[in-house]
């Protein structure tokens, strides 16, 4: 079968589509991919890269179309929202004349921005194909839990937008069970919505490293509470820095944050200006290859959310990683995150932005045995394995992907 997908980010970009497509293409489909030139998430173009080239590349079986964008820069919503509409517009326009339009489905991946279900549907018209939509993100209440948009106006245009988008999708996949109710509020009947949660890739599981490797060096001594991903408001970071000060009288307790994001500067001032220089360890970003062998040395993995409504209902896809990797999982967020790391028994759930309860579930971690948290672990896997594998989520979809395109004849 022939599939196009419509995405802002891919690879060298770390996002699951890029997973999702190889296993695509593994299993005997034709993948094309429209996609912008990588700048995720330092803000800059990848190295090799530029604004007009290479506009064509191959990787991994995948053909991957490629438009110009604006770099979406660091610390500047205006940057970001430029970044957003120049791929929309070069998509718009670029698309349809780069692309052939003999594909017999279109499949677009939805993190922030919406917007790129605009192109998809336009390149399903053109190919006079189903479109089927990944909503990762709930579209506006992701902009106003984060902070990005507050005037009324535009939130009301963006709400009439996403239900004009979702009403021009074949299909709507969901990465959240909580997300089906919000759709429907669209007036989207419910047989046309599909829960399709997020896999982790292959590359996460469990590891033993080595005793010389290179990440051991670059970890404090001591037990390691880590955190991994973008930081940025919706993160809540000062939930953390605020329950690492709590534990600070430990001093065998080290609170490791890897990734990058518009609110790093500002959370590694933070650390300065509370004084945790001694306990809290910034690495930066690091790639997506590595995570799995950093994860291995860590005694507690951290997932964080802001209080706010739509994060209730959202799972951080770090989650799923985290679970594959077996380790004892900490979650400082509401809702629906917080109900798979209680349901699965690989950790501890307390309320977001609340550090005190944060402090006492790493204390209580802390204390337990080594054999105790490797339970946890284990727990953790097994709930993997039977929700969240690569295989289960591409039976699934191919499933929906045939279901739509025999709809379509």
């Amino acid at each position: 079968m022939k599939l196009l997908i419509v995405s802002q980010y891919y690879w060298p970009e770390a996002f699951r589509i890029n997973e999702i497509a190889k296993s695509l293409v593994d299993r005997g489909h034709q993948v094309t991919v429209l996609t912008g030139v990588p700048n995720y998430p330092k803000g800059r173009f990848f190295p090799g890269y530029h604004l007009f080239r290479p506009a064509r590349e191959h990787y991994q079986g995948v053909t991957i179309i490629r438009v110009p964008l604006l770099p979406r820069g660091r610390r500047s919503k205006w940057l970001l929202s430029i970044n957003y509409a120049s791929f929309l517009l070069s998509s718009l326009i670029l698309g349809p004349l780069r692309l052939r339009h003999d594909y017999d489905l279109v499949f677009a991946y939805a993190p922030s921005p919406i917007t790129v279900a605009l192109p998809a549907i336009l390149l399903s018209h053109c190919s006079r194909s189903p479109i089927l939509l990944w909503v990762q993100d709930l579209w506006p209440e992701s902009l106003t839990a984060s902070g990005a948009v507050t005037a009324k106006p535009i939130i009301t245009a963006v709400g009439k937008l996403v239900g004009w988008i979702y009403r021009h999708c074949s299909l709507l996949l969901v990465q959240s069970r909580c997300f089906i109710d919000e759709v429907q509020k669209y007036d989207i009947a419910l047989e046309k919505i599909h829960y399709l949660p997020n896999p982790a890739e292959e590359l996460y599981r469990p590891l033993q490293l080595e005793p010389d490797a290179d990440e051991r060096n670059e970890l404090p001594n001591g037990f390691c509470v880590m955190f991994a991903g973008n930081i940025g408001l919706s993160q809540s970071l000062d939930t953390v820095l605020a329950a690492a000060q709590l534990t600070q009288s430990q001093t065998d307790i080290h609170w490791v944050i890897i990734g990058d994001g518009l609110d790093r500067e500002r959370v590694s001032h933070e650390v300065i200006r509370r004084g945790l220089t001694s306990n809290v360890h910034l690495l930066g970003w690091k790639p997506v290859e590595a995570m799995p062998r950093y994860f291995s040395l860590a005694d507690i993995l951290l997932v964080t959310l802001r209080l706010a409504p739509i994060f209730t209902l959202t799972v951080p896809a770090k989650v799923q990683s985290y679970l594959a990797c077996g380790k004892p999982i900490v979650s400082c967020l509401d809702g629906e995150g917080s109900r798979i790391i209680e349901e699965s028994h690989s950790g501890v759930g307390v309320p977001a932005e609340a550090p005190e309860a944060l402090a006492e579930a790493v204390l209580d971690l802390y204390s337990k045995t080594p054999e105790h948290r490797a339970a946890l672990g284990r727990n953790g896997m097994s709930y993997f394995e039977h929700n969240f594998s690569m295989k289960l989520v591409l039976d699934r979809l191919e499933t929906i992907i045939n279901s739509a395109v025999e709809e379509q004849k």
